[in-house]
This record gives structure tokens, sequence and C-alpha cells, in this order.
């Protein structure tokens, strides 16, 4: 999730992603199945009236709630091409929601996060918890860096795009002779800058994040990300899972205090990358929205809204993806 703005309740309209259409909130196709488990209808987009909505993302639903915490919406929405498509992917919110929770419990030792603990069931009208079960959570307000913090491992995304241009990446220069995909003799720090709501982030070096937060801050930044994108990789890598990359989103309480926030090591901010079929010289397949992309690519689009619609089918081996991502990790 990625607000280009610090929230304000004084916000008369609440922004939207582009491309999220008047559509139902809830589909009308009935409960889907993950192996033995029922899960609850898709949500494409949340709709509580008891709480002043702040924001929609190409996923999340952001909420006021009070002056000092946020309610987090995650929904089944999916985007490609940056264009978000009508038909959600049942289950994804509540496995963002899920694994992201996993993470924060199990990176903080190293910094504190966004948590609260308030239970979103008790923020919100009895009639709309169903619409906040197991895909939302109550958060601390807190003031976001601008910046978004990317840890790579692997030499892979628009990270290879730069080495083959360059040599180097976000101006750190690597070793000749490197393939797509390759391990990196070091784990990076590759900062970007946040872009205009909808708009892609630009890859910048160090001295930007410097500049932006100043030379304390920025160092804590960086030497946190390593740390986490660390930790995460080496107990992942014990369950068959390799992270490629991920970033990370920080922001400051009113004492200036770094916390972790937002989507934490998901598939839909970092590369999740099966062991037992990673290679270098191709771009390994991942757990993330690979089908939706492939079979995108099949269609006759221009890749402007609407996107088409996606067949059953795709939507769940999509929704597979996410699931055993999870899976395997918490397991």
């Amino acid at each position: 999730m990625s607000f280009p703005f610090t929230p304000d309740l004084s916000f008369p309209l609440a922004p939207q992603a582009p491309g999220l259409s008047s559509r139902p909130l809830i589909q009308p196709a009935g409960c889907f199945r993950f192996k033995d488990e029922i899960v609850q209808e898709p949500l494409h987009q949340s709709s509580l009236k008891s709480l002043p909505l702040i924001a929609r993302g190409k996923v999340r639903d952001m909420y006021a709630v009070g002056d000092d915490k946020l309610l987090i919406v995650a929904s089944d929405r999916i985007s490609a091409f940056d264009v978000i498509l009508d038909d959600p992917i049942p289950g994804k919110g509540a496995v963002l929601t899920q694994m992201t929770e996993f993470w924060l419990n199990k990176l903080a030792h190293i910094i504190p996060n966004h948590s609260t603990g308030v239970d979103p069931a008790d923020v919100v009208a009895p009639n709309e918890r169903d619409q906040v079960a197991g895909r939302a959570v109550v958060v601390k307000r807190l003031k976001p860096v601008l910046v978004e913090a990317v840890a790579r491992g692997y030499l892979i995304g628009s990270g290879w795009k730069d080495y083959q241009a360059t040599g180097s990446v976000c101006g750190i220069a690597l070793p000749a002779g490197l393939k797509q995909a390759a391990k990196l003799p070091q784990v990076l720090f590759t900062p970007a800058a946040k872009a205009e709501f909808g708009a892609h982030d630009e890859n910048v070096d160090f001295d930007y994040v410097v500049k932006e937060v100043g030379r304390e801050l920025a160092e804590q930044i960086r030497d946190v990300t390593l740390r986490l994108y660390t930790e995460a990789a080496d107990y992942a890598a014990t369950r068959g899972i390799i992270i490629a990359d991920t970033k990370f989103e920080f922001g400051l309480d009113d004492q200036g205090q770094l916390h972790l926030m937002d989507e934490v090591l998901t598939p839909d901010s970092s590369r999740f990358w099966p062991a037992d079929s990673y290679a270098e010289g191709i771009s390994p397949p991942s757990y993330d929205k690979q089908f939706v992309r492939d079979w995108l690519e099949t269609q006759v689009w221009d890749k402007t809204p609407p996107a088409p619609r996606l067949p059953e089918e795709v939507a769940s081996r999509t929704a597979a993806k996410y699931r055993e991502a999870l899976d395997r990790l918490t397991a």
C-alpha cells in the first residue's frame, strides 16, 4: 500500500486509485474454497459508513479511527500494468493481511511497527463486520517517510535493467558478467522516490534519501531495511522460498521514532521464488500475480482501463499461488 501523502481527516473526498470503478462491493459468485477451507466471498471494494474514508489504493482502503489510528482494509482487488481489474482474486486480501501480521510479529525485535492490537470488529458497525473479518487491521496513525526502502538480494526486475544499461543498480557498481536473477555479492539497499498516485516510483541513490530525510534517519532506514530483509530471507530459505527483493515502508510517530508500517513481505511487495525451480539466466516463476499478467499478455488490450474480464480459472490459480506462499511460510 502506497499513499504518497500524510493522511488528513480534513480531506473532503477520498482519493481513489485510477481505474477503480463503481461496482458491486461483494461479488455474488458465492464462497470459494482453498483446499478444505471455506473462505469468505471476494471483496472488491469496502463500503464502510461508520468511519470516514481517507483513501483507496490499488488494493487497500483506508479509514480514520479517531485522530490517532487508521483502519486498513485489504480488498481482493488486483492490478496489472497499473490497471485495477474488475475481477477480484478470492482470498487475496486475507492472505496479504495474515502474511503481514506474521512478519510483523516475527521481526518485532528489530523495529517498532504500526500494530495496535485493536480488533477491527470493535471499530465498525455490527453490520459491517463481514467487510473487515480476516482482512483488516487497526494501526497507529504515523507520518509516512516518502521514500520506499527496497532491499535486493538478487538481480531482477528494474535492477536487472539498470545493471544491463549501466553496470550498477541505483548507483551501486556491481561485478561484470552477472546473469539475470543472479544472487548478488551482498544485499543492496536501493531506495525509490514515491511518484504521484498511480505512477511508477523512481529508483534513486542513497544521497537522494539523505537530502530528503537527513543523514541520521537515512542511515537508520538503510540499516533497518537490510536487517529486516536478511532475517526474513534466511527464514524463508528454510521454507523453500527465495525472497529475491522486497520493499518496506516506514513512518514516524509523534516523538519521531521510526516504525515499520503498511504491507510487509507479501507477494505484492516482494518477489518470492520457489527455491526448487530457481535458476540464473531466466526470470524465475514466482508466488504472485504472474498468471494474471501472462494471460493478459495474450489478450488484445491496450493496457488502459477497462481491463479484460478475468476467467475464473486464472483467478483461482492466482489465488492458489498466494495461498501457497502463506502456507509455506507460516505452516
